[in-house]
């Protein structure tokens, strides 16, 4: 079942509601990334976050510290190249230097091509699902063991292609499908010793390199800034008020 998660862009932050938080956000450069991060920090959480552009990262960075949020932790890594031993490296060092992770939202994704089934390019293709599909979890399990220490939360961001099948959409498409079942089995792991909550958000549409390179003929104000979405998505990490476990959600404006 889908349910709604209402949310408005002038929400002010709630400062100290995730103090004490680490939340590791992937695709931290993209735009819903960006804004989710602004947002935790400005409630108090330390952000972990990691994306393929370091650039966009350290300017990122730079509007946290500027606006007086601290300093985040930068993790620059390009998915696509990524193996198991470098996501078993990355939780090495979050354990060493903050003690594990209370959080994980993936927000990174690529978009392939929109294209057709009959004329998609194969090497697109493959690209797009390593890093929609393959990182995402060879991410969470390498978190998995942290994640049960401290009752944590995996939240997968995905889109109404992966609940909905939508003609053009491609590899994106049936990579969300498979981002919902990685939440759904997930989700039916948990139990006492197994304490992970997880769910999926299907932010809705927004503005971000992604759409455009989807919808081509979109031009940007007709859908919204990623700033509501990014409300939403921080209520879930509330550790007072944290999701459903196994719960489809998407962002009503």
């Amino acid at each position: 079942m889908i349910e709604p998660l209402t949310a408005t862009r002038e929400t002010p932050p709630t400062p100290g509601r995730l103090a004490g938080q680490r939340i590791l956000i992937t695709g931290a450069a993209g735009e819903l990334g960006c804004a989710l991060a602004e947002r935790v920090v400005a409630e108090g959480a330390d952000a972990i976050l990691l994306d393929k552009s370091l650039e966009g990262l350290e300017s990122l960075h730079d509007r946290i510290e500027a606006a007086g949020h601290g300093q985040p932790a930068l993790y620059p890594l390009d998915m696509m190249g990524a193996g198991p031993d470098d996501y078993a490296e990355l939780a090495g060092r979050l354990d060493e230097s903050l003690g594990g992770v209370d959080a994980v939202v993936h927000a990174a994704a690529d978009a392939g091509e929109p294209a057709p089934l009959g004329l998609y390019d194969p090497q697109a293709w493959l690209k797009c699902l390593h890093v929609n599909i393959n990182a995402a979890f060879l991410l969470t399990q390498a978190l998995l063991p942290m994640l049960r220490t401290h009752r944590g939360r995996v939240i997968f961001v995905t889109d109404e292609a992966g609940r909905t099948g939508r003609a053009a959409t491609g590899a994106y498409g049936v990579s969300k499908w498979a981002v919902e079942g990685i939440a759904a089995t997930l989700a039916a792991e948990y139990s006492e010793a197994h304490p992970v909550i997880s769910c999926s958000v299907d932010p809705g549409a927004l503005q971000s390199r992604l759409r455009r390179q989807l919808f081509t003929g979109e031009t940007v104000d007709e859908v919204p800034t990623a700033d509501a979405a990014a409300v939403a998505l921080a209520g879930l990490l509330d550790p007072a008020g944290p999701p459903v476990n196994g719960t489809m959600y998407r962002v009503v404006l």
